[in-house]
Formats: C-alpha cells, sequence, structure tokens
C-alpha cells in the first residue's frame, strides 16, 4: 500500500465519519461536507491503486 492509497482511505473514513454525524444531528452542511470528503478519498485511494498497478507491471 502506497501513500496516496492510505491517505484516501483515511479521508473517506473522515468524510463517512461526518455524513454520519451530519445526520444524526440535522446538519445538513455537515452531512453534504462529509460526502464529498468521501468522494474526494475515494478518488485519491483509486489514484494510488494505478500508481501500485504500474509500479507492480514494472
Amino acid at each position: 500500500m502506497n501513500k496516496e492509497q492510505v491517505k484516501g482511505r483515511v479521508k473517506e473514513a473522515t468524510g463517512t465519519i461526518k455524513e454520519v454525524v451530519g445526520t444524526v444531528v440535522g446538519n445538513d452542511r455537515l452531512k453534504v461536507k462529509g460526502q464529498v470528503e468521501q468522494t474526494v478519498g475515494e478518488a485519491q485511494a483509486g489514484l494510488g491503486d494505478l500508481k501500485n498497478t504500474i509500479d507492480n507491471a514494472s
């Protein structure tokens, strides 16, 4: 696992927590912020996965 993968997975988890907390307390802004953070984390982890695949192919 490379740094991008780890950072992306952490960002996804943080986003999930924010989304759940936002839903529970009724804070739509926090909920949306969590959803955005999840999406960014997924993209970052995907980039890390791609880098890992390229490195392994070499």
